[in-house]
């Protein structure tokens, strides 16, 4: 089943400004669509185009690849005789699936654009695995953008709904509440995308009225593949990239969703797993947000890699990771979630899906840890926001709540100490948009996320 996906835009301009002088790596976790929308975007703005899937490619068409590039009219003439097929100059795309499994073709991106004959697309998964991109030269003329799952607007799109995301749209911008029984309605559905995620696979399966137990079964599917590509590269690295991996739901539900090393083993140590910790983010399995130890606005340069959260990439294989050491059944659980009745477990799907969202909008994730003395003759305490992001040169800070939505400790505090870099703060909660004066903080529904 094929889906509109916004990717589709980003191919549109990178088509319309590089004009063939650069290829398009997507970059993304494995079954998110990338080769789906690759091959409906050739399918759609060439005449015609070629697939080389290196997942299964013989060895006679990668053989080409690391001999016949000094003559690439040779290179084109035998590629066609091996696949039965020729293209059109300048009319044609060739879509270079799974690349990461054949990094000599990656390596001849370089020499393939130069000749100027073909546009290139392609594809890959767990790009990052070092012994393979160790052994070529990563081609300069290669854009690289990342693609992530479907969000809550591709899902609205997908059931049909063309309207919804709109709405909500035009109530962020004039900072409007939708009012109860809309806002009722789209928060069951939104916990419906909670649930399903935005794999399209597991989109598909509930599009087709497929059972909670069937989608399931495909989100299972879907998190042994990860756990296999873990376990390779736990094999080359001898590292413990699998063992973070299984914890994350656990680590999830710790005071403050705080990663714990000892969670993983009582004896370790962060040096030795920070090369497993950075190829989950890498990979867009997971997503990383660290602490920063000063809230400026180029806040990659005070992030504290060593204190860290790790969430799901897909909140919909979270919510399958939380249910494997369920005794409930998946149906059950899933009605839970989808009608607010989960309880415990909800605070860090919450938490996983903003962070979810603010990945798929550009924003890297960091949290800030700070100490602050409300009264004169107090104590300091330690206080935490959850997440905080850079809009027009300013410091946005994120409160995201499950329950006691009313209370904003930390954001006030927040405000009191770093005054001079306030501008806008949000709590993230279940209930309508509300903008409080006085304490000069809105409150958004959990789905106007997708506006920030």
């Amino acid at each position: 089943m094929e889906f509109k996906r916004k990717f589709y835009d980003t191919l549109l301009e990178w088509k319309k400004t590089f004009d063939g002088k650069n290829a398009i790596l997507i970059e993304g976790a494995r079954r998110i669509g990338k080769s789906t929308i690759a091959e409906a975007f050739a399918k759609n703005e060439y005449k015609d185009y070629l697939i080389l899937d290196f997942a299964k490619e013989s060895p006679d068409v990668k053989k080409l690849f690391t001999e016949n590039l000094s003559d690439l009219d040779i290179f084109f003439n035998n590629l066609f005789v091996l696949k039965q097929k020729e293209l059109l100059p300048r009319e044609s795309v060739i879509i270079l699936d799974e690349i990461q499994l054949f990094p000599q073709a990656r390596q001849a991106i370089k020499y393939l654009v130069a000749d100027g004959r073909f546009d290139y697309i392609e594809t890959g998964s767990l790009i990052s695995i070092k012994k393979k991109s160790a052994q070529i030269l990563i081609p300069s003329e290669e854009y690289k953008c990342k693609m992530y799952p479907m969000d809550f607007e591709e899902f609205l799109w997908a059931t049909g709904d063309n309207v919804t995301a709109k709405i909500i749209r035009e109530h962020f911008e004039k900072r409007l509440p939708i009012g109860d029984a809309i806002h009722r309605k789209i928060m069951q559905t939104f916990r419906t995308y909670l649930s399903v995620g935005g794999m399209p696979q597991a989109v598909a399966a509930f599009v087709e009225k497929q059972t909670y137990s069937t989608i399931d079964a495909v989100k299972r599917s879907i998190l042994s593949l990860y756990e296999e590509d873990l376990g390779k590269y736990d094999d080359e690295n001898a590292e413990k990239t699998s063992a973070i991996f299984a914890t994350l739901a656990e680590q999830l539900s710790n005071h403050n969703s705080m990663f714990k090393l000892s969670m993983v083993d009582k004896t370790a140590r962060y040096q030795n797993y920070i090369r497993s910790i950075k190829f989950l983010g890498d990979s867009m399995i997971a997503n990383c947000c660290r602490n920063v130890t000063n809230p400026e606005i180029s806040l990659e340069l005070f992030a504290d890699s060593s204190n860290f959260k790790l969430f799901m990439g897909d909140t919909g294989l979270l919510v399958t990771q939380i249910m494997r050491n369920s005794k409930e059944t998946e149906s059950d659980i899933y009605k839970k979630l989808i009608f607010d009745k989960l309880g415990t477990n909800i605070g860090m799907i919450m938490e996983n899906i903003v962070a979810q969202m603010l990945r798929a909008r550009g924003y890297d994730l960091y949290f800030h840890e700070f100490l602050y003395q409300k009264e004169k003759n107090g104590f300091e305490r330690k206080y935490e926001v959850d997440f905080l992001i850079v809009k027009e040169r300013r410091i946005i800070p994120i409160e995201v709540k499950s329950s006691s939505y009313k209370q904003h400790e930390s954001l006030d505090c927040f405000a009191k100490k770093y005054g001079q870099k306030k501008h806008e703060r949000f709590i993230i909660y279940t209930k309508d948009l509300f903008c409080d004066r006085d304490a000069d903080v809105t409150y958004l529904p959990i789905y106007m996320t997708m506006c920030l």
